[in-house]
């Protein structure tokens, strides 16, 4: 990816000899199941974790827009640690959200950044599709302020290495109980980590179970109180828009990686019958420009919402229609692209070896991260027609 006319160069911040050796690193911790440390202390050395911050607290002072291109050029080289990584980008780009907008109570995240923390993100849980809007983790007050959380999160990426875990749980107890309660944890002795990441693909990612057993978040790293269900907090907002975005921008890098590849193959390979390089095949030719067509339309959907949140645009209730439909475009065109792109490079990407086989694993995740289907389609529906009625 080139630079853009105002001056952002990817390169600077994503350098290619570091790309190229996260690239080398992935086969491997996709073969032995292990989370690329490497990778994660070359990022920070690079100051890619706080590239959400503002210049002012020592950050990069990126947007959105800007970290949503990296993102897509991280995953080109190794999804896994891409979309690992994306789970602090989450953190503290929802704390840009809630600075730029003059919100206070995240600052710690972004100081917690500069100074080398890694923040986990705590939201999902077995069985509740609720997710953002409800939980069945218990919030238990303390008179000083502090929370204790008792449940268990699943999908935990970054847990061999997170120093804060964010999360939420529901408090029924206080006097305006049922509450939400979003909030950070330290790694401590109230939170076990289990070693069952073993998955068919992302495997890199580690995103173990998470047992809490009163595991407190001090009155400092309390964020938000709010009412279950929908809301219009930015809490609610910001874990929105930038977890949709930064989602749609790893699978998309994904999709830009296998079509290169593809592309790279066909005009390597000779047909043995006309002795032509298969890229002058009508055929196969017609399929690599469908897989540039459908990658085509998704880094300018990204780019202008992205842009949008940073901007502070304000898109009303169609947010959630706009960006829980760009992520589950993003994640059915990358899909469509590594299908095609495994059917034009032929039998040899059928190998585990090869690095279009380990995409064609990566990128079933996408359907399984929120939104997902039935919740986009819903959410799409329900905008256009109307809640169902009872």
């Amino acid at each position: 990816m080139s630079s853009d006319p105002a001056g952002f160069d990817p390169a600077a911040h994503l350098p290619d000899d570091l790309l190229d050796r996260i690239r080398e690193r992935a086969p491997i911790h996709d073969r032995e199941n292990t989370f690329p440390e490497q990778d994660l202390a070359e990022l920070r050395d690079a100051g890619y974790l706080k590239i959400l911050v503002p210049a002012e607290r020592g950050g990069a002072g990126l947007g959105l827009e800007q970290a949503a291109v990296l993102q897509q050029r991280l995953a080109a080289a190794s999804p896994a640690t891409a979309l690992s990584i994306n789970m602090h980008l989450v953190w503290t780009g929802v704390a840009k959200v809630f600075s730029d907008r003059g919100v206070p109570g995240l600052e710690f995240v972004q100081d917690g950044a500069v100074a080398g923390d890694v923040f986990a993100f705590g939201i999902s849980e077995g069985g509740n599709d609720l997710v953002l809007f409800g939980s069945d983790t218990d919030a238990v007050p303390h008179p000083d302020g502090s929370y204790a959380f008792t449940g268990t999160k699943i999908f935990t990426s970054l847990a061999p290495v997170w120093t804060k875990l964010g999360l939420h749980g529901l408090d029924t107890t206080s006097d305006d109980a049922p509450k939400l309660v979003f909030a950070f944890v330290d790694r401590t002795d109230a939170v076990t980590t289990s070693d069952d990441w073993d998955t068919l693909g992302m495997r890199a990612t580690q995103s173990r179970t998470t047992r809490l057993d009163g595991a407190v978040a001090s009155a400092s790293q309390i964020v938000r109180r709010i009412d279950p269900g929908p809301s219009p907090d930015p809490i609610i907002f910001g874990i929105f828009s930038v977890f949709e975005l930064l989602l749609a921008s790893v699978y998309t890098g994904i999709a830009r990686r296998a079509l290169d590849l593809a592309a790279a193959t066909v005009q390597k390979r000779a047909s043995k019958k006309t002795g032509l390089a298969y890229s002058q095949d009508p055929d196969i030719r017609w399929r690599i420009a469908d897989m540039s067509l459908a990658y085509d339309a998704l880094p300018p959907q990204i780019a202008a919402l992205a842009r949008d949140v940073d901007e502070q645009v304000d898109n009303g209730a169609r947010w959630f229609t706009l960006l829980s439909g760009t992520k589950h475009r993003a994640v059915v065109m990358a899909k469509h692209v590594v299908d095609q792109a495994i059917l034009t490079a032929g039998g040899g990407s059928y190998f585990s070896s090869n690095e279009l086989s380990r995409l064609y694993r990566d990128v079933l995740a996408g359907m399984f991260h929120p939104s997902d289907p039935e919740s986009a389609h819903s959410t799409a529906a329900s905008a256009l027609l109307g809640p169902i009625e009872s």
